[in-house]
């Protein structure tokens, strides 16, 4: 009975239209244009380095996508086992008609040449988003993105802030901000007055929520304006070569701003919490990174007391620090839980985590899951495997366990899913 029902309740699942509230989809060129565009996403190319297929081999430059598609097959042998190469036959076999079990040295030209055809046809784009049932992908902009040239309702804009609050001693970041804004940065009145053109121009094109990625010793803390003029005068003065407390201090006060601005435009405040960057500094173009269990969401405790009317969906890199975020989406009002970034996006540890969450946190407060994609191919097998987990929690957790009827649990899974990214943010 427990497959059969979960089946159903997938097959339901899967019907649905979806918003995509996370991704880093290039708009202007949203699709693959080769294979080497899919083999090229940071997961095969980390997992194939990690199984030992050196890093010039990956990222030999000039390397023809063809030939980098060869060498990239050649490493899979010992990938087999994982959920990213799982993602890669379903969506090898979905989308391009593979109907091989494993992707091999003796069948690959048959794959590439096959999703060559595909991806030259001038609607691929609008046809993998079909297959997938996407209605929208939510983008990571810069905050100096001209935000021209697409359908902001199709690919909708997020005002992303890592640069400003963390490289702002950059003179090339100062300069996008000066550009982009139109206001030369002196001192903190003008450097509001930036940071409230580009809030403005980017609700204007229809953004839909501001983001950042956090390192785990963050902790933001509200800065006092006479703080945070002399921090910033000597940003300007020393650049990157200014006083790491100063900087400090200025990230803490250009943080609080943006959530300020948060809260006026009425836009979520989507919070990333916990990667440490370039902890394995050999590894891969962005397999360098990873998380630190140290991190605590005790360190926004006076950020979510400040702000009750900005809704802080929250990311967490670990599994570890599940526990802590369903706890604080339990308290706080604001708090969101959202999706399952990175290193908890595996089986094991969304059915974990998505059950927790599902078990204590309000409905309503819940968004399930996002693909964090760069191009849209990887849409349908990503949402695929969540809703197969989702599907399993719904039936053994709620219609087995407590009773509840399979109508009753799909309407869970369908708010968790669409209904909660529609009322969050706002689309």
């Amino acid at each position: 009975m427990s497959q059969a029902l979960r089946q159903r309740l997938f097959d339901q699942l899967d019907a649905l239209v979806l918003i995509d509230p996370h991704t880093h989809i290039n708009p202007h060129a949203p699709a693959a244009a080769t294979l080497a565009d899919v083999l090229g996403y940071h997961y095969y190319t980390e997992l194939a380095h990690s199984a030992g297929l050196p890093k010039q081999r990956i990222e030999e430059p000039d390397i023809e996508p063809k030939e980098k598609v060869r060498r990239l097959v050649e490493a899979l042998a010992p990938l087999d086992n994982t959920i990213q190469y799982s993602w890669l036959m379903e969506m090898a076999q979905r989308l391009f008609g593979f109907d091989q079990e494993r992707l091999t040295i003796d069948n690959w030209e048959g794959l590439y040449d096959a999703a060559l055809a595909k991806m030259s046809q001038p609607d691929w784009s609008s046809q993998v988003l079909r297959e997938s049932k996407l209605q929208a992908v939510f983008l990571t902009n810069d905050f100096d993105d001209p935000l021209e040239g697409f359908d902001t309702r199709l690919y909708v804009p997020c005002l992303r802030t890592d640069d400003l609050v963390f490289h702002f001693a950059r003179t090339q970041v100062r300069e996008r901000l000066q550009k982009a804004s139109g206001v030369a940065v002196h001192k903190v009145s003008t450097l509001r007055q930036a940071l409230g053109r580009l809030f403005d121009r980017f609700t204007r094109r229809g953004a839909r929520a501001c983001a950042i990625s956090l390192p785990p010793d963050f902790a933001p803390r509200r800065v006092e304006p006479a703080a945070a003029e002399a921090a910033l005068a000597a940003v300007l003065a020393g650049g990157e070569s200014a006083p790491p407390e100063r900087r400090h201090e200025l990230a803490n006060f250009m943080f609080w701003t943006l959530a300020e601005y948060c809260a006026e435009s009425r836009l979520p405040f989507d919070l990333m919490i916990g990667v440490n960057r370039s902890v394995y500094a050999a590894g891969v173009y962005q397999g360098q990174d990873l998380y630190d269990s140290r991190v605590s969401l005790i360190q926004y405790r006076e950020l979510f007391n400040a702000f009750p009317k900005v809704t802080f969906p929250i990311s967490v890199l670990a599994s570890v620090t599940n526990q802590e975020l369903t706890s604080y989406a339990w308290i706080f009002p604001n708090v969101v839980t959202h999706g399952h970034w990175w290193y908890s996006n595996t089986p094991t540890f969304i059915e974990h985590d998505a059950a927790a969450r599902l078990e204590a946190v309000p409905r309503t407060k819940q968004i399930g899951y996002y693909s964090d994609m760069y191009k849209l191919e990887f849409a349908l097998p990503k949402f695929a495997m969540y809703k197969r987990i989702l599907a399993k929690i719904l039936a053994e957790r709620f219609v087995l366990d407590r009773g509840w009827s399979e109508d009753r649990a799909f309407d869970l899974g369908r708010q968790v899913l669409r209904g909660n990214v529609e009322t969050v943010f706002g689309v």
